[in-house]
């Protein structure tokens, strides 16, 4: 493994884990300032490296990472320019859970190709298992997401 795909890996795995911290600090209303800014470094970081491999072609990893940086876009914005103020708190909630949502897709994506008792079960990625899998992943955000807009209504961040 390059050096390069390694610091783009663990941008993912750093992204993904302070994610789902910021997310569970999201059902408990809490900012979680400090985790909040390593998940929108790191995950911001992970889509822009995903454009520093060779392709020839757009691929779909990278039609997921320009999704990925509007949507982390619009969060940053809410979050840090509008202070979660209004609307901004649900598109602030939103963006955080469906850019974790497709870097979680995307790892889904990658245990089946590179584990190989996954790969064995879905080698082309059109077998039920890995539609399975990704259904699920689905079924959590969309509760992760329909309680974290319910339940995260702290004061708007101080400018």
């Amino acid at each position: 493994m390059s050096a390069f795909t390694l610091f783009h890996v663990a941008l993912s795995l750093i992204g993904i884990v302070a994610g789902f911290v910021v997310v569970i600090g999201i059902l408990q209303g809490k900012r979680l300032d400090g985790w909040t800014l390593t998940y929108f470094i790191t995950t911001v970081l992970t889509s822009v490296t995903g454009f520093g491999f060779a392709f020839t072609e757009l691929l779909p990893s990278h039609v997921f990472g320009i999704i990925s940086l509007v949507v982390l876009a619009l969060a940053l914005l809410g979050r840090y320019m509008f202070h979660l103020a209004g609307a901004w708190r649900w598109i602030y909630v939103v963006g955080v859970v469906l850019a974790l949502y497709l870097n979680v897709f995307v790892l889904v994506v990658q245990l089946f190709q590179k584990v190989p008792a996954l790969h064995a079960l879905a080698p082309t990625q059109s077998e039920a298992p890995f539609a399975v899998a990704q259904l699920i992943v689905l079924i959590v955000f969309v509760a992760l997401g329909i309680g974290a807009v319910r339940k995260f209504h702290p004061p708007a961040v101080q400018a």
